[in-house]
């Protein structure tokens, strides 16, 4: 059952079909992020919306009931929410919405600041719709977000593979990052989403829904997410302590070949690197044609992986890669999966850096912190109207406020918007925000992406990870 789109708004702007000054027959305006914890976005997810949500023919006399019954009760009054309106449009468009929305190629890279998305109404008594429309559109914050953070992550590690690994081993960077985070989200859809921002930049997923979203929204043509055998608590704890010498025997024999990543924290992880993998187990480990990745899951990251590291590195033995940085043998690695966030990351891989350890030793998982420890304010999203037609007279909107500086001053407020029609163009190679008055020739890189129902543009997933792969700096 397609969801109901008239119940996917914030109540007050049911109220706003009277607001409006009079005479007002078009409201045009953006999405941009404003600022935040990074200085650049990676625009995604804008067609999950209009596929979910958006396209087709959305307003039936049903919904339209379906409505009228909750805003009856849930303002007490009937002068609010305005059946006609809705009416109106499947009587003059069969119910699709007439609304044009521009947008910026998904996998481009953005500074902040700039227009990521325009929307307006194509029919004037639609005015109203154009922000009605701000509530689930606001949502692509979302997978904006995990895609940016992602991609910053994939940063790092392709920094500190460049300082510290062999060059030959960069090809495994796309699998350092892996998504945990399924079980820490609030939903299915924000698994899925997330996911698939997630994969845009690295390959490593346990968020299987992830793959089925990028297929059925993102016309992917490959599973783009690969994961690996792996152990859980549950697993290793079944004989107890004194048993789990014979579960990590067991686990060995069970997958002789490829990876495997076993937790090994369930009682001392110390004890398990020195006498269980290193020395009781260590020929059948050397011996394996394939990779074990020892999990440590407690403690503080840092300090847990360089005891770790200096274990396996006794045991097992290791080599100095081209760059002067110790290598385990490559039967042997780590996964940090406990602690992990983006300034957990960098905090592991200075570490390991002073203290001569390649990044290539090490894998990562990262799980709420990549998909739920994000909200709007991450990057600061708002989508406000800058432009206006009242009485067939074009008019600027804007907001300009003010606020108080740690010194009692007033200043203006981050929170200033745009005025105008906007242009999203590239000088000297570099995005920047523009009137289209102002008479600039630049090529607009807000595309129609849908107008009036129907989705105009479409992009296939490996397509935008095509875009990022072209536009993401390699550098902090």
């Amino acid at each position: 059952m397609q969801t109901n789109l008239i119940l996917l708004a914030d109540a007050y702007k049911y109220s706003h079909h009277k607001l409006y000054a009079p005479g007002t027959t078009k409201v045009y305006s953006y999405l941009e992020s404003r600022g935040g914890e990074f200085d650049e976005t990676v625009f995604f997810g804008l067609q999950y919306i209009i596929k979910k949500y958006l396209q087709g023919v959305v307003i039936t006399k049903e919904k339209i009931d379906e409505a009228a019954y909750y805003m009856h009760n849930i303002f007490g009054r009937d002068d609010v929410f305005s059946a006609a309106n809705f009416q109106y449009i499947i009587d003059k468009h069969q119910g699709r919405l007439p609304v044009t929305i521009k947008a910026v190629n998904e996998g481009s890279v953005v500074p902040v600041h700039n227009a990521l998305m325009v929307i307006e109404n194509n029919d004037p008594n639609c005015f109203w719709l154009t922000n009605f429309l701000e509530t689930i559109l606001m949502q692509v914050w979302y997978p904006v977000t995990v895609a940016t953070l992602s991609a910053r992550i994939k940063e790092v590690v392709n920094l500190y593979y460049t300082e510290t690994a062999d060059d030959a081993s960069k090809a495994g960077i796309d699998f350092v990052l892996n998504d945990f985070g399924f079980r820490g989200v609030s939903s299915v859809e924000s698994a899925g989403i997330g996911g698939m921002a997630h994969l845009l930049s690295f390959k490593g997923s346990d968020t299987v829904i992830a793959n089925a979203f990028a297929r059925e929204y993102y016309n992917a043509l490959h599973v783009p997410a690969a994961s690996v055998p792996a152990t859980e608590h549950s697993v290793m704890t079944m004989k107890g302590e004194a048993g789990e010498l014979d579960m990590f025997r067991h686990i060995l024999r069970m997958y002789p070949t490829g990876i495997v990543a076993c937790v090994s924290d369930s009682y001392n992880i110390f004890r398990a690197c020195a006498d269980y993998w290193g020395t009781e187990l260590k020929e059948e480990v050397l011996k394996r044609d394939g990779t074990l990745v020892i999990r440590p899951d407690s403690g503080d990251p840092a300090l847990t992986l360089l005891s770790v590291f200096d274990i396996l590195f006794e045991k097992f033995g290791y080599q100095i890669n081209d760059k002067g940085y110790r290598v385990l043998p490559k039967q042997v690695r780590v996964i940090q999966g406990d602690g992990v966030n983006y300034d957990s990351i960098l905090h592991i891989y200075q570490v390991l850096k002073i203290n001569g350890i390649s990044a290539e030793n090490l894998v990562l998982g990262m799980g709420g912190a990549l998909l739920q420890k994000v909200d709007r304010d991450t990057q600061k999203f708002a989508l406000k109207c800058s432009y206006a037609e009242i009485n067939g007279i074009g008019t600027d909107v804007r907001k300009n406020p003010v606020e108080l500086n740690e010194r009692g001053e007033i200043e203006p407020s981050f929170k200033q918007s745009k005025a105008g029609r906007l242009k999203l163009v590239q000088v000297n190679g570099q995005f920047t925000t523009v009137r289209e008055d102002e008479g600039i020739e630049e090529r607009d890189h807000l595309e129609t992406v849908f107008a009036n129902g129907e989705l105009i543009k479409e992009y296939s997933f490996e397509e935008v990870q095509a875009t990022l792969k072209q536009n993401v700096r390699y550098t902090l």
